[in-house]
């Protein structure tokens, strides 16, 4: 079942508990272009084995995206936000990445709390925080968060109640009831870990590599939805963050559970049980930011009358200079796949590893000019089936104008 256009809705029912004479609008965004040195394997956006965006076949220069968000305020304690995208080269055009209200009253005394109702990304990253699930310190977020964005979105609610504890900071506890996520897991168990900053649209279906859908004996190419409710179950995610006194930083513990049922199929599209831990931890010295954060799990499907498992973990850890109009950032991954059951070793298992070195500049005004570069090892056995070797080194680099409207 699709839900995209029914969750536009959900923000605007804000307008029913507010006079149309209070609401204020506020909006803001970005365009941005870059300059590319592209991997020269084929990019899984156009259905290839590559795990970054951009492969040789666009050129060097593209217009890459423009994001805008309006937020309407019709009160300090609630107000409706909507994030479009149009992306002229990889999808349809006009998508969205988020709709949803948000209420946050005033707190009383030490507690407070707050409720998200609609389609957002949930409460997980330590590094994506800027507007469109982009990260301020890189061009390419981590592979953990390059996922989330991928394959991940609340549709639904998410509560978070605050205890101010004074010295020791302050406690967050987060709940979330959530559906049509029941496809998640897909990409991680055909595709593996990606590195790229492409966001999933609410209303697009996805495109799986082409080399993965001839071992099914199937004819490329192939989409699948992420955003769809197959078996008629909630899923439900929830945790704890501290954040510490004094700027000391904040850490964080999630467990994400979709209860998708794995033998559930729709017209076109099949369930995937996915469950995981998210650690987090972030802290900062002066102007140097660390940013580290691990994730573990498991997606599942039944696939001819077999339970198969893919069991996935990353972690990475990020460090950012600030000095002026300047940001300077270095940051490593890991990540690994295993297929079970196999009684070889199956070629959808993968291990590796990535390095990413950053600069930025914000000295000009709405404008900031960033420059990346990227490099992965990777060993999967499945790249053969796309000509490549199973030991791959590949690496991307990027000069970014991004200008933003506020």
């Amino acid at each position: 079942m699709r839900l995209g256009f029914p969750l536009l809705a959900v923000p605007l029912l804000a307008l029913s508990v507010a006079r149309a004479e209070a609401v204020e609008f506020a909006f803001s965004g970005y365009l941005d272009a870059r300059v590319l040195a592209p991997a020269e394997e084929k990019s899984w956006v156009q259905g290839g084995l590559g795990k970054f965006r951009f492969g040789p076949d666009r050129g060097n220069f593209r217009f890459v995206e423009a994001i805008g968000q309006v937020q309407a305020s019709f009160s300090s304690e609630l107000s409706a936000i909507v994030v479009g995208r149009l992306e002229p080269t990889d999808s349809a055009g006009l998508d969205f990445l988020e709709a949803y209200a948000l209420y946050a009253p005033r707190a009383a005394g030490d507690l407070s709390w707050s409720v998200k109702a609609g389609a957002f990304f949930p409460s997980i990253s330590m590094e994506n925080d800027d507007i469109g699930w982009q990260s301020p310190y890189t061009i390419t977020p981590s592979a953990i968060n390059t996922w989330i964005g991928e394959e991940l979105r609340t549709i639904g609610a998410e509560a978070t109640l605050r205890w101010n504890a004074g010295a020791f900071g302050t406690l967050s506890v987060i709940g979330s009831i959530l559906c049509c996520n029941d496809e998640t897991g897909i990409l991680m168990a055909d595709r593996g870990w990606g590195l790229h900053d492409r966001t999933t649209g609410l209303l697009e279906r996805i495109r799986m590599p082409d080399a993965t859908i001839r071992i099914f004996r199937q004819k490329p190419p192939f989409y699948s939805g992420e955003f769809d409710e197959i078996d008629g179950d909630v899923g439900a995610y929830g945790g704890i963050v501290w954040q510490l006194p004094d700027s000391l930083g904040k850490i964080s513990v999630i467990r994400y559970d979709n209860n998708a049922d794995p033998a559930a199929l729709s017209a076109r599209d099949t369930g995937w049980d996915t469950r995981f831990w998210a650690f987090g931890a972030r802290t900062q010295f002066d102007n140097i930011i660390l940013i580290g954060q691990h994730m573990a799990g498991t997606t599942s499907v039944v696939s001819r009358g077999t339970l198969m498992v893919t069991k996935f973990q990353s972690a990475f850890l990020l460090a950012s200079l600030d000095w002026e109009d300047w940001r300077f950032s270095a940051r490593g991954d890991v990540f690994q796949t295993r297929k079970t059951p196999a009684a070889t070793p199956s070629p959808f298992s993968e291990d590796g590893g990535a390095l990413t070195i950053a600069v930025s500049y914000t000295g000009i005004a709405n404008l900031r000019l960033a420059g990346e570069v990227l490099v992965m090892g990777n060993h999967r056995l499945e790249y053969r089936n796309d000509g490549l070797p199973v030991h791959l080194t590949t690496s991307q680099a990027q000069l970014s104008a991004r200008y933003s409207v506020n």
